[in-house]
């Protein structure tokens, strides 16, 4: 039998976790991605306790994360006046053996580029090659169509082929292509990253404001000697002609655009307006996901990351899936061989589970607790036990992370995904 060979359509953060779970596991792969040079594109991301797990598995370390951002503390939200709304610890300090890191996503991506080409080899990620679709063979082989930066357009042939090509993925458009359009619910979002100083425990996840109108901040470094972080950020804004506005990606914007949404926005703790105008660049884009689809695979081909489940990043969890579908892939091809039996296998697994979390992070995710808040007081309030009680709060936010597979207690006492020392050939 031939050696098995995966292609892997895409160099974000889901295919390199999965080319680094591939290497350990001593299964070749070619990744192929579309841009000519990878650079630290992005702003913050949070990791969560069960990725990070993972990663640690890979061989990342906690002084590799600490080179791309903190342990987070606290996640908190906070009412329009000022108000609490629900906190909680995040992380070891909640009881979790791994911590959850807010990082910086474009150093987050080529740390793991370079873990990757440093085991593997730099022509196990080749740049300039964008996979534009697939076909089966009779052999049950599989065979990509790859546009090269030259202008030339090959066929790769393997043994699976893996889309991680992000939510305009062209494998996904191959496999589904009646689904529908990109869809985009009507909030449009403006991110920046600010120097200041961080608040609360120094490591806090803050989102502030209502249901229609936010503001998330956290950071994404360690303070310098002046006390000053990188705080990422993210203003929201909730329309209600969704029809009329575009559903592309990051593009450049501009303060003006959206800081008079937050005119008075000023507490003894924040100045939000300062904030936002501390930015050097601005990006926009709307919050957008795609509706599910009923399986991940066709054949030797299956889908992973945002090309299978791009969702709503209210749960700060996409990244943190990508990397649980690459190990979930690994654990299904030790299980049953690199086969396209693997493949369904990871499917039965984790599609019809992730689907309904897409449709949670829809309704808001944990955010929806403001959405609760709303509808029972218009956002108005004294005191918040009034409004929603703390068992109320505390069920609704364990409720998503049972969901979203980060419980604390489900975690901790769970096995590995990939047992230490695990290889296939």
């Amino acid at each position: 039998m031939p050696t098995p060979h995966i292609m892997i359509a895409g160099a974000g953060i889901g295919g390199l976790a999965l080319g680094l779970t591939l290497q350990q596991l001593g299964v070749p792969c070619t990744v192929f991605e579309s841009v000519r040079k990878l650079k630290p594109l992005g702003v913050g991301i949070n990791v969560q306790p069960n990725a990070i797990r993972e990663l640690y598995n890979l061989g990342v370390t906690e002084a590799d994360m600490d080179t791309v951002g903190l342990p987070a503390r606290e996640w908190a939200l906070v009412g329009q006046q000022g108000q609490e709304i629900y906190a909680e610890p995040r992380g070891t300090e909640a009881g979790y053996l791994w911590p959850q890191y807010a990082a910086h996503r474009g150093k987050l991506h080529m740390m793991l580029y370079r873990k990757l080409t440093e085991r593997a080899g730099p022509q196990a990620v080749q740049l300039g090659a964008k996979v534009t679709g697939y076909t089966i063979g009779r052999d049950g082989t599989v065979s990509a169509k790859v546009s090269h930066a030259d202008g030339s357009e090959k066929l790769h042939t393997g043994t699976l082929l893996i889309g991680a090509d992000g939510i305009h993925s062209a494998v996904r458009a191959q496999m589904h292509p009646s689904q529908p359009p990109i869809r985009w619910g009507g909030v449009m979002m403006w991110r920046g990253t600010s120097r200041s100083t961080p608040l609360r425990t120094g490591s806090s996840f803050i989102g502030l404001g209502t249901h229609r109108q936010r503001l998330v901040m956290y950071p994404i470094s360690q303070p310098d000697a002046k006390g000053h972080a990188d705080i990422n950020w993210i203003a929201e804004i909730t329309y209600d002609d969704p029809e009329q506005r575009k559903t592309g990606w990051y593009e450049p914007a501009k303060l003006s655009d959206f800081v008079h949404h937050f005119d008075g926005w000023t507490y003894d703790w924040l100045d939000v307006p300062a904030l936002l105008g501390a930015a050097e660049d601005i990006y926009q884009n709307p919050m957008i996901d795609r509706d599910p689809v009923d399986t991940w695979v066709d054949g030797p081909v299956a889908l992973m990351g945002d090309a299978a489940h791009a969702m709503y990043p209210t749960g700060s969890n996409g990244a943190s899936q990508a990397i649980m579908d690459a190990r979930t892939l690994g654990a299904c091809m030790l299980a049953h061989g690199v086969t396209p039996t693997a493949l369904g296998a990871y499917d039965q697994q984790l599609c019809a589970p992730i689907s309904q979390l897409v449709l949670r992070n829809r309704e808001a995710g944990p955010f929806g607790l403001l959405n609760m808040v709303n509808d029972r007081c218009g956002g108005k309030f004294t005191d918040i036990d009034d409004v929603v009680p703390e068992p109320e709060r505390a069920a609704f936010m364990a409720g998503y992370k049972s969901a979203a597979g980060f419980a604390m207690e489900q975690l901790n006492a769970s096995a590995p995904i990939i047992p230490s020392g695990s290889t296939l050939l």
